[in-house]
């Protein structure tokens, strides 16, 4: 295999679903100054209808958790019944809450194209822009808190269970969306050792070379027991 090439900057249609007026026009300013096409809405009934009504589905949904009316699940009820219609849909939630129970149903469908990033914890504007890329090419994205919460109301898998303390730490940067060269980075690994213990993690948990199925984004399901 190659290296991972060069960031993408090929413009994206997103629809941004967030409640605060200062945070939502800050997220519009930010992906439209790169280029993209973005609508932008204030509640989960508005993002429902946005991606339903339009011509085409975007490329990816950016959706707060608590918005209007209740301020409790609203937009990721609103992701959830989005990803149901539309499997492939990417979503993005991004929040500074973790609602494992929606967080579940998210990345139970298997299609990939699913994130989960704290606000709070975005360090970097690139790491956001990054993950909104990685989530519209239908890989998974989700925060190291994310993945903990999630991990802890799920049993062991035996293949999980077979894999060498190494490899569990490949696997779980894969859950929040490395790529190989970003493990490599991580671990003090080589790019080659990344390969050989991602093909080991697939052996492992039996997910055998199929064009129609993604075995990185199978493999971070059957870490996360979704």
């Amino acid at each position: 295999m190659t290296p991972d090439p060069g960031p993408d900057t090929t413009p994206l249609r997103i629809v941004v679903a967030e409640d605060s007026v200062i945070l939502r026009d800050g997220l519009v300013a930010l992906l439209a100054r790169r280029g993209h096409d973005v609508v932008a809405v204030g509640d989960g009934d508005a993002l429902v209808r946005s991606v339903t009504e339009a011509g085409a589905l975007p490329d990816v949904v950016i959706a707060d958790i608590r918005m209007p009316p209740t301020f409790t699940d609203e937009g990721m009820r609103a992701a959830t019944t989005l990803r149901a219609q539309f499997p492939t849909l990417p979503v993005l939630v991004f929040s500074q809450y973790v609602e494992t129970r929606y967080a579940t149903q998210l990345l139970a469908g298997g299609a990939g194209g699913v994130g989960y990033l704290l606000k709070d914890r975005v360090a970097e504007v690139r790491d956001f822009l990054d993950a909104v890329r990685r989530v519209a090419a239908g890989q998974t994205v989700l925060d190291p808190e994310v993945v903990t919460q999630l991990m802890g109301t799920t049993t062991t898998d035996p293949g999980i269970a077979r894999l060498t303390p190494r490899e569990r730490e490949v696997l779980e940067l894969m859950a929040e969306g490395r790529s190989n060269g970003a493990i490599a980075e991580r671990l003090f690994l080589s790019y080659g050792a990344v390969e050989k213990n991602v093909a080991q993690i697939f052996t492992k948990l039996g997910l055998e070379a199929d064009a129609a199925d993604h075995r990185r984004v199978l493999a971070v399901l059957r870490y996360l027991g979704a």
